[in-house]
């Protein structure tokens, strides 16, 4: 049932570890980058909560989630084909609208296939199985990721596909790589849903589902006010979490190109910058690979810890990792760094949706994960408008201590763990 997630954190690593490379290369300033990443999380943040209300609501052929899975990975597909070809549009429109249009597409159409997968591993799992249920997913995650993340490395230094452009132009082995996460993507999410089966609501939750139709997407706002305490809780865990891992995202290339690399800003189509640039998708398939094997182990670590306490130490081992990269100059030893950011991912991907789907109504799985993405959209957007200048005015444009505040951000999400009331964990850490 969670295969096609393998597709789909496919098509993210490509958009997390090249977007920013590709936007500086259409011509766009470091202190804008986060402006150009603030499309996704406002369209997340939109998508989610209706997505989730509808597929609630939705019995088809297909059954209730799975349309959703199909239509979203089609018009994904569609928008990593676009992205890397997106060159002749710089020449019309200012690089802003560009980059920030194809990533608002982008992101809306992963939301659209993303979000049912939540709802669909705690519609078809017991209490017991969800934080084991949601490893899994986190582990086909980690190892769509780490084939994503390192293609455009596997190309170039590989199979000696070029890696350097004309000026404004994007290398092939990006754009390869791209067409590749298309594919995967596409074909990923068919497998789930031909070989998944869901099952119809029962006669009283379609007595529910046509109660709350009445009220239209004005339930979704009523659903919100009315959220549990935990999930209240859990949200502000996930906005210093997602804080951290968007800094991280927009800022780690360029932290790595200047710091490690000693490439200037101003120089994006240099040999050295392309690859600091490989080097980071790589990096990033190396912590998505950690969180791979880490996710098989969490739920082991979880029962002998209880799930607050394994969450509170692997977001604590995030922020030691993205705090390290400040003190090396030696672009291999970043591989140690990435081991630590691996554990907290497969925490943030694993631990807050078990631990949530044992405080929110069966019958209503479906919108709360949706609206649950409004703690991961909230905190990017805060992020995207405050990452400019900070980097710009208070850190004069020296990326690397994004990565450092980053870290930071992560220390204080491993405490906020501590607070949080988990109904059903065994061990009431």
């Amino acid at each position: 049932m969670s295969f096609g997630f393998f597709g789909i954190q496919f098509g993210f690593a490509l958009q997390n570890g090249n977007a920013s490379r590709i936007l500086g290369i259409f011509g766009a300033e470091v202190e804008h980058l986060s402006l150009f990443w603030l499309a996704a999380p406002l369209t997340g943040m939109i998508v989610q909560p209706i997505i989730g209300h509808y597929s609630d609501r939705t019995w088809t052929s297909l059954g209730r989630r799975r349309p959703y899975f199909l239509a979203g990975a089609i018009l994904a597909s569609s928008a990593l084909i676009f992205m890397p070809n997106a060159d002749w549009l710089v020449s019309l429109l200012p690089p802003l609208y560009v980059g920030a249009g194809i990533l608002m597409i982008m992101d809306a159409s992963f939301n659209v296939a993303m979000e049912p997968f939540r709802a669909l591993v705690a519609d078809l799992l017991p209490s017991d199985q969800r934080t084991l249920g949601f490893s899994i997913q986190t582990c086909l995650i980690g190892l769509g990721a780490v084939i994503g993340s390192f293609l455009p490395l596997i190309f170039a230094e590989l199979i000696g596909v070029p890696k350097v452009a004309p000026a404004g132009e994007v290398p092939l082995n990006v754009t390869l790589s791209f067409y590749v996460g298309a594919f995967i993507f596409l074909v990923a999410i068919i497998w789930t849903v031909v070989t998944t089966r869901e099952y119809p609501p029962s006669e009283d939750q379609k007595e529910d589902h046509k109660e709350q139709a009445h009220r239209g997407l004005s339930q979704i706002f009523h659903d919100f006010r009315a959220m549990p305490k935990t999930m209240k809780q859990l949200g502000l865990v996930q906005f210093f979490s997602w804080s951290a891992l968007f800094t991280m995202w927009v800022f780690t290339t360029s932290a790595v190109s200047t710091h490690v690399y000693g490439v200037p800003l101003s120089d994006r189509s240099s040999v050295g910058a392309q690859t600091a640039g490989n080097w980071v998708s790589g990096l990033f398939g190396i912590y998505n690979g950690v969180s791979a094997v880490y996710a098989m182990l969490l739920p082991y670590v979880a029962f002998k810890l209880g799930r607050k306490l394994a969450y509170s130490l692997s977001l604590t081992a995030g922020g030691l990792g993205l705090i390290s990269m400040y003190f090396i100059s030696d672009p291999g030893v970043l591989v140690f760094s990435m081991v630590g950011v691996g554990i907290a991912w497969a925490s943030i991907l694993g631990m807050p949706y078990a631990i949530l789907a044992g405080a929110v109504p069966s019958h209503k799985m479906g919108v709360y994960m949706g609206l649950f993405n409004f703690f991961i959209t909230c905190p990017q957007i805060v992020t995207s408008l405050a990452g400019g200048p900070i980097v710009k005015y208070v850190f004069h444009s020296q990326p690397i201590y994004c990565i450092v505040m980053a870290g930071t951000l992560l220390l204080i999400a491993a405490l906020c763990v501590r607070f949080v009331d988990d109904k059903d964990d065994p061990i009431k850490a």
